[in-house]
C-alpha cells in the first residue's frame, strides 16, 4: 500500500489519480524546446487539444469514454501518418497516469522487447500497476516478434497499444489482434487543419498572418496529414519572419515548398485506396473524378506505366 506525504495510507483511486495529475504536470510545466520541430512543441497535452478524430473522442464515443471512465486497455490505432497515434498513445499513459515506453518497430528488436518486460515487472513490483507498452509500425516486426507480447499483454504487464498505417487484419498476428481494441483514425478534415493553423499562429507566431489563398495551399499539400502540414508552415513562418514578411501569401508558399508532393504510398493500403477509386469513377462514368485520381496518383509519384496498364485493364473488363 502506498501512503501520502504525511505516512498516511493512499487509495487506489487517490493513487491513481495523483499519478495522472503529475504526469500531466510535469509535461506542462516542461519548457518549451525552440529547437524541437513545431509539430512537437503543438503536441496536444490533453485529450480536449487533439484535432480530429471526432468519431472516436467526440462525447459519448469509444476512446473518449475510456479516457473518461479511466479504463486502460490494449489497442491498435490503424491510420495514415500524422493523424494523432502516437498523441492519443502519450494522453492515454498520461490520464491513466501510467508509465510510458516506447518502441520503433522500424528500429527496434527482441532487445527492445525484453528491456520493455524488465522495465515493466520492475514497475509492477514498486506500484502493483501496468506499463503502457507503445509500439509504433507494429506491422513492421516479424511475427515471432508480435508473438513475444502475448504472455505479458496476457498477464496484464502491458497495456499495449500498436499504431500502424497498415490494415492491421494482414499485418498483426491473430494472437494478439484479439486481445486488443482495433481503432481507425482518419485523415484530418480541412476544418482540423484550419484550427490547427489558429493554433500555431496564436501560439507560436502572434505577429504573423496566413492569407487565405495561402492556407487553402498549405492545408492541399498537407493532404490530412497535422505534422506534414505543421512542417510546411514553419518552413513557410521561418522563411518569413528570416525576411521580415508578416504576411503569407499564395506566391510565397509556392516559393518556399517548391518540391512538396502528396502523400502516396506504393504498395501500402493508400495506393490500392487511390487505383479502386480510380476504376470505380471510370465504371461510374464520372470523367471529372477519374481525372482526379489519376493525376492525384501521378502527382504521388506513382509510375505512369502502371497507370496506362491499369486503363488497358479498365477499357478491356468494364468499358
Amino acid at each position: 500500500m502506498e501512503t501520502d506525504l504525511f505516512g498516511n495510507p493512499d487509495s487506489p483511486d487517490t493513487t491513481k489519480n495523483a499519478a495522472a495529475e503529475a504526469a500531466k504536470a510535469t509535461r506542462k510545466a516542461a519548457p518549451k524546446d525552440q529547437a524541437s520541430p513545431l509539430a512537437e512543441r503543438l503536441r496536444p497535452k490533453t485529450i480536449d487539444e487533439v484535432v480530429g478524430q471526432k468519431h472516436l473522442l467526440g462525447p459519448g464515443k469509444a476512446l473518449r469514454s475510456a479516457f473518461e471512465n479511466a479504463h486502460p486497455h490494449s489497442m491498435i490505432l490503424w491510420g495514415p501518418p500524422g493523424v494523432g497515434k502516437t498523441t492519443l498513445a502519450r494522453l492515454m499513459a498520461d490520464a491513466f497516469g501510467l508509465p510510458f515506453i516506447s518502441i520503433s518497430a522500424v528500429l527496434g528488436g527482441v532487445k527492445d522487447i525484453r528491456d520493455a518486460v524488465e522495465k515493466a515487472t520492475a514497475n509492477r513490483e514498486r506500484t502493483g500497476r501496468s506499463t503502457v507498452v507503445f509500439v509504433d509500425e507494429v506491422h513492421r516486426f516479424s511475427k515471432s516478434q508480435q508473438d513475444a507480447f502475448l504472455p505479458h499483454v496476457e498477464s496484464g504487464l502491458f497495456t499495449f497499444i500498436g499504431a500502424t498505417t497498415e490494415n492491421p487484419s494482414f499485418e498483426v498476428i491473430s494472437a494478439l489482434l484479439s486481445r486488443s481494441t482495433v481503432y481507425v483514425l482518419e485523415s484530418l478534415k480541412d476544418e482540423d487543419l484550419k484550427e490547427l493553423l489558429e493554433r500555431a499562429l496564436e501560439r507560436e507566431y502572434p505577429s504573423l498572418k496566413v492569407n487565405e489563398e495561402a492556407e487553402k495551399i498549405l492545408i492541399g499539400l498537407a493532404d490530412g496529414d497535422a505534422r506534414r502540414f505543421l512542417n510546411a508552415l514553419e518552413v513557410s513562418a521561418t522563411m518569413a519572419k528570416d525576411r521580415g514578411i508578416k504576411v503569407i501569401d499564395d506566391k510565397f508558399v509556392r516559393a518556399a515548398l517548391p518540391a512538396t508532393i502528396r502523400r502516396f504510398d506504393k504498395g501500402g493500403d493508400n495506393f490500392y485506396d487511390q487505383i479502386s477509386a480510380l476504376h470505380k469513377s471510370v465504371r461510374g462514368s464520372d470523367p471529372d473524378a477519374a481525372l482526379y485520381w489519376m493525376c492525384r496518383m501521378l502527382d504521388g509519384g506513382v509510375d505512369p506505366l502502371y497507370i496506362a496498364r491499369r486503363l488497358m485493364r479498365m477499357s478491356i473488363e468494364d468499358i
